[in-house]
Parts: structure tokens; sequence; C-alpha cells
């Protein structure tokens, strides 16, 4: 398997919130990647270390082989997401 973005025991903490618990993932190169999952297990958090919003706490991410750089942020896709209420 080709990765192209490797996470390593990711972890964030919100004060004593701890979001993200060494949170380990490789993504394939030439994949579609989701998150799912409930309110509060650290999808977003994740996402926003990806994409250098904010650090994580500990923990190593890279990209093509390399630590993750500001100009990689370009080369990764975020879409964010929306609820949606049907009428029923």
């Amino acid at each position: 398997m080709d990765t192209l973005l490797e996470i390593s025991n990711v972890v964030k903490r919100y004060g004593d919130f701890t979001a993200l618990n060494k949170v380990s993932l490789d993504v394939p190169r030439g994949s579609v990647f989701g998150l799912l999952g409930p309110n509060g297990a650290g999808k977003t958090s994740l996402i926003r270390i990806v994409n250098q919003i904010t650090l994580p706490d500990s923990g190593s991410i890279y990209f093509d082989g390399q630590p993750l750089k500001p100009g990689d942020v370009e080369y990764i896709g975020s879409v964010s997401y929306t609820h949606l209420t049907l009428p029923t």
C-alpha cells in the first residue's frame, strides 16, 4: 500500500478534555477517505490538525513520506458537513 497521509499517535487536548487520544491512520494514495462518528468523537479536531488550522499536542503527521508542512495543505481536500433536516 502506498500511503499518502500517515497520522501517528496524534493527541489533542482542550483544557481537561481529550479530543484525540493517540489517533493513528493511513490514507492510501489515490483514495477518497471520510471520517464518520458521533458528536464529540474528534473528527473536526483531526481535520483541523491535518489542514494546519491548529497543532496537535503530540504525535506526527506525514504527507507523501515527509513531515507535514504549510505548503502541503493545498494538496489536501477538506469538505465540511452540514446537518440536514428533511420534512416528514
